[in-house]
This record gives structure tokens, sequence and C-alpha cells, in this order.
């Protein structure tokens, strides 16, 4: 439920300017998570998430981008609990995940900063990588391998 809910979080970080730790709650809640503003509290330091300005001149949520090369042991998390199975069509490359954490797992992807990674789109439980070439698509197989394995 945790992973889930963390899931969520960044989910709606990365879709909605969230200000406050009560407009996390309310947008969670409409998701189904029944939470109080103490567990978002405690969920926002489990995720090192920041506040970042946004356009309005306001403070947002964000994913926190401290980590060398992008491999962050959040992100390497979110993409071992999401990881289900992965495929490649030349140099696309699709990811099957956990139901409801594609989303999550795609953020996880982009985060990790590969050159080989053009870019990324989720569903529910579906990410389609548009990779550089064939060869790279291997090689960032390889990688997802090392990672969940």
């Amino acid at each position: 439920m945790k992973v889930n809910r963390h899931a969520k979080i960044i989910e709606l970080i990365n879709k909605y300017h969230v200000e406050t730790q009560e407009e996390l709650a309310d947008y969670l809640n409409q998701e189904g998570f029944h939470v109080t503003q103490a567990t978002v509290s405690r969920d926002i330091r489990d995720l090192k998430l920041t506040k970042v300005p946004s356009e309005n001149g306001k403070q947002r949520y964000a994913v926190h981008q401290a980590a060398e090369n992008g491999m962050s042991e959040k992100y390497i998390r979110v993409l071992r609990d999401g990881f289900v199975s992965m495929d490649m069509a030349q140099n696309i490359l699709v990811i099957k995940t956990v139901s409801g954490m594609a989303m999550a797992v795609c953020v996880a992807i982009d985060g990790m900063k590969w050159n080989e990674v053009v870019g990324s789109i989720a569903g529910d439980d579906t990410i389609m990588c548009a990779i550089r070439s064939v060869e790279d698509t291997v090689a960032v197989m390889d990688k997802i391998r090392k990672i969940v394995l």
C-alpha cells in the first residue's frame, strides 16, 4: 500500500502544482488513498520531496534531483517495486509494470537521465521508451536488468 501511495504521490506532484501537505492529502483521498496530513508528512520525508518555486511565484512539491548520475535510491526502489517485464521492438522499449505504477516507474527512468533514452510515456501499466538505436535499446535493457534483478 505504501509503495502504491508513494507512486501516486510522485504522479500527483508531477501532474499538479501541489503547494501544501493538505492539498496533497486531498488529491490522495480523491484517488482512494485514505490518508491524514501526518501520513502525507511522513511520505514527503520518505520520498525526500522538496519545495521548488513555481511559475506563479509560489512554492510546490517536486522530486529532489540531487543524486549522482540520476541513480538515486528512490528511483531504484520505484523501478524495482513496479517493474514486471520488458521487451523491445527495434528502438522502442516496452516496459510492463504493476497496475497503476507505470507513471512512477516512467518518472524513475526519466530521472536516471540515461543518454540512450530520448523520451518515454506511460499509461496505467505500460511504458514506451523511445531509444536512440537498437544497440542502445539492448544497453538500456541491460541497465534495467542489473537494477531489478
